[in-house]
């Protein structure tokens, strides 16, 4: 039986008046795939906010392989093994790619900061370490060709597959990616969909995964969370989700899952 990797016990959050999330229990479970999906507003990039350390819970718990994530900070969560990709892609576009994935290694380095400055001891051990693995993660992704070009060159759906690469460059247990499909056309979203799928197989991580985009939730999760008004409204497999008369109400309509719902590409309007 897998090891659980996530679980919030009945976690949420207020903003003022506005109960953004309100009691989430959500597990994943180790090497897991598992969807977040709902209506714009519903909470769910404020519950990757949550996890990752970005907003406090004003309830419940929220633990990481067991141990409690409440009070740590962004930083700290990542060096505890959480990877994140955002809505909207965050590169450093001034960046070439290889230099976008070996930034991510440095939490991996074993020279000091004294050292770094100065370029000396370790860090040249450290950043030839950095280029030869992040040229193995570019060759692994299809990216190789592409390492010294910049980032902000790059088509838009090799962006979201460098920010992925990134991702992984911090070598985490637990990977959460927000939106990865928003922007795409039909063809890139299915390529996307293999590539999320084929990361968690190579790499082992777990996925929690955000997505408007219907195809790619019921084709690649094998779990689904609903939220709705930032509250937990339906949980199960992807048939369950599809049939489930109070998601069809509240999110996917009259086409249960064929399509996208709504906006693919909207914000969350800050929650």
């Amino acid at each position: 039986m897998s090891s659980t990797t996530l679980e919030l016990k009945k976690a949420g959050i207020r903003f003022g008046g506005l109960r953004a999330v309100s009691e989430l229990d959500l597990s994943v479970s180790e090497g897991a795939l598992v969807g977040l999906i709902g209506p714009n507003g519903a909470g769910k990039t404020t519950v990757f906010n949550l996890i990752t350390g970005i907003y406090l819970p004003t309830e419940g718990e929220i633990l990481f392989q067991g141990k409690s994530l409440v009070g740590v900070g962004p930083t700290a969560v990542a060096a505890s093994g959480i990877g994140r990709t955002f809505q909207n892609i965050r590169l450093f576009a001034g960046l070439t790619v290889l230099e976008n994935v070996t930034v991510a290694m440095h939490r991996h380095a074993t020279a000091t900061l004294f050292e770094h400055v100065l370029r000396i001891g370790r860090h040249a051990a450290d950043e030839a370490r950095a280029i030869d693995e992040g040229r193995k993660l570019l060759d692994t992704f299809g990216l190789l060709a592409l390492a010294d070009q910049n980032a902000d060159a790059l088509p838009y759906g090799l962006r979201r597959r460098l920010e992925i690469a990134r991702a992984l460059a911090t070598r985490p247990q637990l990977l959460l990616l927000d939106e990865p499909a928003a922007g795409m056309n039909p063809s890139e979203a299915d390529d996307l969909m293999h590539l999320v799928r084929w990361v968690r197989d190579t790499f082992g991580v777990s996925v929690l995964l955000i997505e408007h985009h219907m195809p790619v939730v019921m084709g690649i999760c094998e779990r689904i969370t609903v939220l709705d008004h930032g509250a937990r409204i339906a949980e199960g497999t992807p048939e369950q989700i599809r049939r489930d008369p109070v998601v069809v109400e509240a999110y996917l309509g009259t086409d249960t899952g064929a399509q996208g719902h709504g906006d693919p590409a909207g914000a969350e309007a800050g929650v």
